[in-house]
């Protein structure tokens, strides 16, 4: 079993053994992700870059044809509508490579995770720093 690497390098290191083509398209992705998710923690897990804070946030994955985007259920249901160009299953979507990324879409999902994540609308960040004071 590979072991889970805790670091932005981590990722990096997965965008640069995807094919060269699609290296500035899953770095757009990541940037975009660590945007709308600071504080979040970056890791490989389950083979696939994942952004996390208390829970997995989203993950992401390159495919032959497709970019992989995990947003759990709980957002692909909350997005549904704005979807529906795009294969979904349950708690994944696929974007499609010959198509840009939509990444207004992608950051509105990773926010929605953060705050579903961070149970009181907070980012990240200022949710552990308000946990932080409350435990002193």
């Amino acid at each position: 079993m590979q072991k889970e690497k805790e670091n932005p390098a981590a990722i990096e290191n997965y965008i640069r053994e995807a094919p060269p083509a699609l290296q500035p398209r899953l770095r757009e992705l990541h940037r975009c992700i660590a945007g709308a998710a600071p504080g979040s923690t970056e890791a490989i897990k389950w083979s696939m870059p994942t952004f996390s804070y208390r829970k997995i946030l989203v993950a992401f994955a390159v495919f032959k044809n497709h970019t992989g985007f995990y947003p759990m259920p709980s957002a692909l249901r909350a997005f549904e509508e704005k979807l529906g160009d795009y294969r979904t299953g349950k708690g994944s979507v696929q974007f499609p490579h010959d198509r840009p990324l939509p990444l207004p879409l992608i950051r509105a999902m990773v926010e929605f995770r953060v705050k579903e994540t961070a149970g009181d609308g907070a980012a990240p960040g200022k949710a552990a720093q308000r946990a932080s004071r409350r435990r002193e």
